[in-house]
């Protein structure tokens, strides 16, 4: 999915005076770390960010490796804050990722002479016709490790599976169970999930207030994200299925 930036003012200060389409995911890594400003682009980048973790299947809300941020742009207007985030996204050293390739032995003297790579030497039968060469593609194709992409490592997850408390019979023990897992950025963007608690969800979450209480009858099932834009300013949503 592209989206077109053209004639539209991001973030209050960044106009364009021609017409110009990115993929999605950079109009979610730009609107998200401005707080989602008002304009048709953000708008439809959001409803993208939330769509993902709308079930089923839950998505990573920000797929940055489908950001091509290696790319040069050049942006017009002069105001400070959206000069800076452009600055920051697009105008970083290009430090070359780790590639993961799984090779033969008879293929090492085909490995490619530059670049920064991680060689896995494999037997042929643990290798598919897929697996020959495996490139990683899961995170930035920048390095984003600095503290001014915080607000892309600050983005969770919480995908509450099931949740459900009652009372085993007119006189009986408070039954409970619950699954939730726990999605997360990693330094470069990579995206991972674990294992978590009904006790990590954030206090704004709801539909789980009497959980652990006097036993109240609860089903409950949602998908909550939050994260903290440039500035350090907090959002969420939550999905209820």
């Amino acid at each position: 999915m592209f989206v077109s930036l053209a004639s539209t003012t991001l973030f209050g200060t960044v106009e364009r005076t021609r017409a110009q389409t990115y993929p999605i995911d950079c109009a979610i890594l730009l609107c998200l770390s401005g707080g989602w400003p008002a304009s048709v682009p953000c708008s439809r980048a959001r409803a993208e960010f939330i769509r993902r973790i709308t079930p089923w299947p839950v998505e990573p809300p920000l797929q940055i490796w489908r950001c091509p941020m290696a790319a040069s742009y050049n942006i017009d207007g002069t105001g400070e804050d959206g000069g800076r985030i452009y600055e920051i996204l697009f105008d970083k050293p290009r430090l070359p990722l780790l590639k993961t390739i799984a090779v033969l032995p008879s293929q090492e003297a085909d490995l490619p002479p530059t670049g920064v790579f991680s060689v896995e030497r494999v037997e042929t039968g643990d290798l598919t016709k897929n697996d020959t060469i495996r490139l990683v593609k899961d995170r930035a194709d920048i390095d984003i490790s600095g503290p001014e992409f915080n607000f892309v490592r600050s983005i969770r997850v919480f995908d509450v599976r099931y949740a459900r408390q009652y009372r085993a019979g007119s006189e009986g023990d408070c039954e409970r169970s619950a699954v939730v897992a726990l999605g997360t950025y990693g330094t470069q963007g990579d995206f991972s999930w674990r294992r978590s608690s009904i006790s990590t969800l954030p206090n704004v979450h709801v539909g789980l207030e009497n959980w652990g209480d006097t036993c109240p009858r609860i089903h409950h099932r949602s998908v909550f994200v939050d994260w903290r834009d440039y500035e350090g300013n907090y959002g969420y949503e939550q999905v209820n299925y």
